[in-house]
């Protein structure tokens, strides 16, 4: 080994701490177990000491683990700072630009805005990461973001480019086959599973007496407007969806407490950057085209008692 210990050496003991696992310390380095294990060892053997607890619960630090792991924590922050300035001094709109949506999003008007940004800016590779976790804008696992929130953390620089109304929906057929029904909320409901954390929605569901008529969840709001399209019930869906399927009725109007602003966000430090701010103006430009098919303001909404 080495005689002196290396930027690696400290990724691997911080990513084992923030982990609580080699297992988990691998993939977020791209390493198998074996060679976590094996590197964990030959640190450990050089600095003569025990950085974690071997427990049935996972890795857990000592007290020697916590100041090389809150060591390397400081350099990590340090490195990413440079990194984004560095990158902030960009002024050519080309290189990579890595951008964080939802699956929803990307699907309801996003895509034809991503293709034609590519279209008018050659040199700049877009690749967009699509989940429902916030990836960090801070690390660079992303260099924009586009997400619904209230208010956008303190670190990040951006436009709130729309509103993003919600609204219930059902398909055409179920609606029709319903007609002599005064009492939607006597009907079936599509709802979020637990693991997608919408804490909006389900208050909203428990405060109007639905959560006992939901019997179909799922853990996306693609899965929800799929199963919602296929008649298995009623769902609440963005307007920027349910207004633009066919095979979808509107039921009532918008629902204001759901409603949520619609960011477009990047870290502070890059936002000079040539292809962030090119790609920003771009997407906020083009959106406004958009603003009524968010808002909900495109459809007759069905007039239904009982909601």
């Amino acid at each position: 080994m080495n005689n002196q210990i290396s930027w690696d050496d400290l990724n691997i003991v911080l990513a084992i701490s923030e982990s609580g696992s080699l297992s988990g310390a691998g993939r977020r380095l791209g390493l198998s177990h074996a060679t976590v294990y094996r590197r964990l060892a030959k640190i450990e053997d050089y600095l003569g000491v025990e950085l974690f607890e071997r427990r049935r619960s996972g890795y857990a630090t000592t007290a020697a683990g916590e100041e090389v792991a809150a060591a390397a924590g400081r350099i990590e922050l340090e490195f990413l700072q440079v990194e984004r300035r560095v990158a902030g001094r960009d002024l050519r709109p080309s290189g990579t630009l890595r951008v964080t949506t939802t699956d929803t999003l990307l699907s309801g008007f996003l895509s034809p805005i991503f293709r034609d940004f590519r279209v008018a800016h050659h040199g700049i590779v877009l690749e967009v990461a699509l989940s429902n976790d916030v990836l960090s804008l801070s690390k660079r696992e992303a260099d924009v973001a586009l997400r619904p929130c209230a208010a956008p953390p303190e670190a990040l620089v951006g436009r709130r480019i729309g509103s993003i109304a919600q609204a219930i929906y059902g398909a055409r057929d179920l609606i029709s086959d319903a007609n002599d029904v005064s009492d939607f909320s006597s009907m079936a409901w599509i709802g979020p599973d637990e693991r997608m954390a919408y804490r909006l929605l389900d208050k909203w569901m428990a405060d109007q007496g639905l959560t006992e008529r939901c019997r179909y969840r799922l853990d996306s709001l693609l899965g929800m407007f799929a199963a919602a399209r296929d008649g298995a019930g009623l769902a609440v869906l963005p307007c920027y969806l349910g207004d633009s399927d066919s095979e979808l009725f509107r039921i009532g109007e918008t629902i204001p407490e759901l409603a949520t602003d619609l960011w477009l966000l990047t870290h502070s430090d890059l936002r000079r950057t040539a292809r962030v701010r090119v790609f920003m103006d771009f997407v906020a430009e083009s959106a406004t085209g958009f603003r009524s098919l968010l808002a909900g303001e495109s459809s007759s909404p069905r007039k239904v008692s009982g909601l």
